[in-house]
């Protein structure tokens, strides 16, 4: 079957490019031809980006000339740099795009081919963001003839803004399929009137561990250590961790730049990202992928809430497979004594996988019986 999924899927951030990875991958085990739609709206280009104004106040004549100046030296030196570099190498070798679409006009001009289109998967219908307002991300393009699902979509909020119930609510009326990531998110779909939603797991569990394995995720480092993932530099997180750090003796690894860290590794890309999970002792985040693979990869981690109101998919994901505990906000909050039962952990995900693939045999038998 020929399918077409589209997500965020070049937009320099671990999780989304795993997600669209794992997808992909898994869609094709079954004998299917998949591609990404490569679809990249200029609110997805600002990334090293020589152009962009990320703060509205100076998007004004002079201020505008002036303020790209000033940010030209560093941002010429952010794109020559390793991490872009890293992404940029992981999509070409992983991730197989179809032709670059920049709006909404040009898919509907001239749409993907497919007999399925798959939305999904992480945060494309977050009206936070620019992409959950977007009618690419509700399939709203291509003949009627062909088939559309979602797969893990998510809200990431527990509700959405009145104003964009009723459009949004007519896009998912479209679908044929809907599936989403989050219990919130079904509860999102009842309240605009459908029923017809299903939960299911982040695509990265449909690849099981020996899968993330078959990338070489050895890495140069005899040392233990705890794993600090923090999207807000919060004083909560590097508390833990230097908690951690102090009572087990490992030293501090950190995806990001912090000066609390014995080592930085700030310049890491997608599979960069899977090393450092990988050889962790312990994980301390508050990303949603580097729980998903804290928890495929059995380590011992703690989850806190970002600043940002995106939260339901780590308390969602944590509550439903019990170890709720393992989200926390405070230092004392966390004991190294209390381990996760893994044995415990991955009967219920296991179940919860058998459900995700189920969701998806239904979508590929309803194309191939209609």
């Amino acid at each position: 079957m020929k399918i077409k999924t589209i997500t965020c899927h070049d937009v320099y951030n671990v999780g989304a490019s795993l997600q669209a990875y794992a997808l992909q991958t898994f869609l094709e085990s079954l004998g299917n031809e998949v591609e990404i739609i490569d679809y990249k709206p200029d609110y997805l280009s600002n990334h090293y980006n020589l152009k962009a104004i990320a703060n509205p106040l100076f998007d004004k004549p002079f201020l505008r000339e002036m303020y790209l100046l000033a940010k030209l030296p560093e941002r010429i030196k952010l794109i020559k740099g390793k991490r872009k570099r890293n992404f940029d190498d992981f999509k070409a070798n992983y991730l197989k795009l179809t032709d670059r679409y920049i709006t909404i006009d040009d898919l509907r001009f001239n749409p993907p081919d497919a007999e399925l289109y798959f939305a999904g998967s992480d945060q494309i219908w977050n009206t936070l963001f620019q992409n959950g307002k977007d009618p690419a991300f509700y399939l709203n393009f291509g003949s009627d003839d062909i088939k559309r699902a979602s797969y893990a979509a998510s809200f990431a909020t527990e509700t959405i803004p009145i104003e964009y119930r009723s459009v949004i609510s007519q896009w998912l009326a479209k679908l044929d399929y809907i599936s989403v990531r989050e219990s919130s998110g079904l509860n999102i779909l009842k309240s605009l009137g459908i029923n017809n939603g299903v939960q299911v797991l982040d695509p990265v569990f449909l690849l099981n561990k020996k899968c993330w394995e078959s990338f070489d995720l050895s890495i140069n480092t005899k040392d233990d250590y705890v794993l600090v993932y923090d999207f807000d530099n919060s004083k909560n997180v590097r508390e833990i961790v230097q908690k951690i750090s102090n009572e087990t003796s490992c030293n501090i690894y950190s995806i990001q730049s912090f000066d609390y860290a014995d080592k930085c590794f700030n310049q890491s890309g997608p599979i960069e990202f899977l090393k450092l999970v990988y050889n962790a002792k312990y994980v301390v985040s508050n990303s949603f992928h580097a729980t998903a693979f804290s928890i495929i990869f059995g380590k011992q981690f703690w989850v806190l809430n970002r600043e940002e109101a995106i939260n339901t998919r780590m308390i969602d994901l944590t509550k439903s497979l019990g170890i709720l505990d393992r989200m926390v906000s405070k230092k004392n909050e966390v004991s190294i004594e209390s381990e996760i039962d893994y044995n415990e952990v991955y009967d219920k995900l296991n179940l919860m996988i058998d459900l995700s693939i189920e969701y998806i045999y239904k979508v590929l038998n309803g194309v191939n019986n209609d």
